[in-house]
């Protein structure tokens, strides 16, 4: 509410329990349940990845970051068709009709198909697909500047997880499959690996950020703090919001019990109780991130005063913890 921005904008640096009576007074919690009722969802872990690179191409720096592209067409559907409201059209104009855009095979084919896009190059090809899947990252350039690229658009294509075509094609179990076995399976398998990204047709194109960017920022616009910054499915939990999540830390029983903020969304961040908390930038965060998938809990934190009419008539319908869904 209105009240506790107020509060909010004069308090100082606060300790933690300064923080604790800041919320306790102004929110309420409210648990986030699935909708057959269960209370436990997954949450995972993403991360900044950083790569070597260069903002030319050298013998070392061979394989391509890409801008978006000038033929990428983007057609936003609600004013025609209101019910396909959250979804774009993603392609481009061939003679007089919109086709798909290339997929990732056809870009990475060696063809240069987006020749003159190219906005830096990296060393690693492995490292380069997962800064894709991760949508954002750093470059360290050979003079030791860093630079955060940007998710800018996509081209379209619906993604497709390699990891589970290694479990289908037994070539993993269960138990194993990581980031990091997956990474070693690629580079064990070139040939074979090669052709594994390539079955992931989704590309991404990055833009570069300025310098005073020192992480990604997340769907709001707003820099992502490590260890405190989530991403969620908006559809149930609001961007903004403060998230008390309980879950464990990656591989042990310990418990990771602490206030987030939801400050992202991603593709795969799609269900009611489901979170992926971000590590932070570089290859220790990427490790713990890798090894996350654990069970968890989420409570959505809510002003008391001023609360949304929508969002009011839903918390009053049940005095109990229950799910705030946010249409």
């Amino acid at each position: 509410g209105q009240l506790g921005c107020e509060e909010a904008a004069q308090i100082e640096p606060a300790g933690q329990q300064q923080a604790r009576i800041f919320f306790q007074t102004y929110f309420t919690p409210h648990q986030v349940q699935n909708e057959d009722g269960s209370l436990e969802g997954m949450i995972t872990g993403y991360y900044g990845p950083e790569l070597p690179g260069s903002r030319v191409p050298t013998e070392k720096y061979q394989y391509p970051l890409y801008g978006q592209p000038d033929d990428l067409l983007i057609v936003d559907l609600d004013e025609v068709y209101p019910e396909l409201s959250k979804y774009r059209l993603r392609g481009m104009v061939v003679g007089n009709r919109v086709v798909p855009y290339f997929e990732r095979g056809e870009i990475d084919n060696g063809d240069k198909l987006l020749s003159g896009h190219e906005i830096f190059w990296v060393a690693d090809p492995v490292d380069l697909f997962f800064l894709h899947i991760q949508g954002s990252g750093r470059i360290r350039l050979p003079d030791g500047e860093l630079v955060i690229v940007n998710y800018a658009n996509q081209n379209g294509r619906r993604y497709r997880s390699i990891g589970k075509l290694l479990l289908e094609r037994n070539a993993m179990t269960r138990d194993q499959m990581s980031m990091q076995n997956i990474r070693r399976w690629v580079k064990e398998n070139p040939e074979a690996g090669k052709e594994l990204l390539a079955e992931n047709p989704s590309y991404v194109f990055f833009r570069e950020l300025p310098a005073e960017f020192t992480s990604p920022p997340g769907a709001l616009g707003i820099p992502l703090t490590a260890q405190r910054s989530i991403a969620v499915d908006p559809r149930t939990i609001p961007l903004g919001a403060p998230v008390f999540l309980a879950t464990t830390f990656p591989g042990t029983d310990q418990p990771l019990q602490q206030l987030m903020n939801a400050q992202d969304t991603g593709g795969a961040i799609k269900g009611r109780v489901r979170a992926d908390f971000f590590w932070g930038m570089g290859k220790d965060a990427g490790e713990i991130a890798g090894r996350m998938k654990q069970d968890g809990r989420l409570w959505v934190l809510l002003p008391k005063e001023n609360l949304e009419p929508e969002l009011q008539s839903q918390v009053e319908t049940d005095k109990h913890d229950t799910m705030i869904e946010v249409n």
